[in-house]
């Protein structure tokens, strides 16, 4: 069964995002416009939906973390409770799905792009925006001259629950640690989803980014009469 780590936080969390304006501005630069669902794949507090709207997509968010819907569902009522490796949606139902900073969270984060594919209709399109494995994770020190330093534990493809450098009062450590993934598997994991990696970009301002962008899309051809899919939370929960 899947943890919630941000039950318990989700207040101080939420709190967190109000210093990130950064985010929004992320989604705004390389969200395509369009019509019907779009999934907001672990959308936490429910920030980024009214951002996804403003694109003409209907915003859907889909969140694990009871303490966090509590707070997203002022914001909208289109959310669903769930596990996204197992994404409560139907196959093939979703023109967009968005995601952002969910890659350390989760355990399996090649499961959560495979269900990301399944939903997806044909040439279906997704955008991730997160932790940039490179400069960013248990391995990456911040130096006081704004320099990082890559420890040799970069390869170690697994949770860890503390770094040296982390504090004691950062996300981080209220949270149970992260997921960490070399660049090769977080970028294979979007080709054994079935996913084609359209473009990448490294967003942040300074020299070095903390961020990574990824736009991909399903692989699988759109018939030649496509339908529009549905929008309501009913019609497109997998039963």
């Amino acid at each position: 069964m899947a943890t919630a780590r941000y039950d318990g936080v989700a207040d101080w969390y939420d709190a967190q995002l109000d210093t990130a304006p950064h985010r929004h501005d992320v989604l705004r630069a390389n969200l395509p416009t369009g019509q019907g669902p779009c999934l907001d794949i672990g959308s936490g507090t429910g920030r980024d939906l009214a951002v996804i709207a403003e694109f003409g997509w209907t915003p859907v968010g889909v969140e694990l973390s009871t303490d966090q819907l509590r707070l997203a569902r002022p914001r909208s009522n289109r959310l669903v409770q769930g596990d996204v490796e197992r994404l409560p949606i139907k196959s093939s139902v979703v023109p967009m799905a968005v995601s952002s900073w969910t890659s350390t969270d989760v355990e399996h984060f090649d499961r959560m792009l495979s269900e990301v594919a399944r939903v997806l209709v044909p040439g279906g399109r997704f955008l991730f925006y997160g932790v940039h494995p490179c400069f960013n994770g248990p391995h990456v020190e911040a130096c006081p001259d704004g320099s990082r330093l890559v420890h040799t534990i970069y390869r170690e493809a697994r949770r860890h629950l503390s770094a040296p450098w982390w504090g004691t009062d950062g996300i981080r450590t209220k949270v149970g640690g992260m997921r960490h993934l070399s660049l090769a598997d977080f970028l294979n994991a979007f080709i054994a989803a079935g996913l084609r990696i359209d473009h990448v970009s490294e967003p942040d301002e300074e020299p070095v980014p903390w961020g990574i962008v990824v736009a991909a899309s399903s692989v699988r051809r759109r018939s030649r009469k496509r339908r529009s899919g549905p929008s309501s939370v009913s019609s497109l929960a997998r039963r």
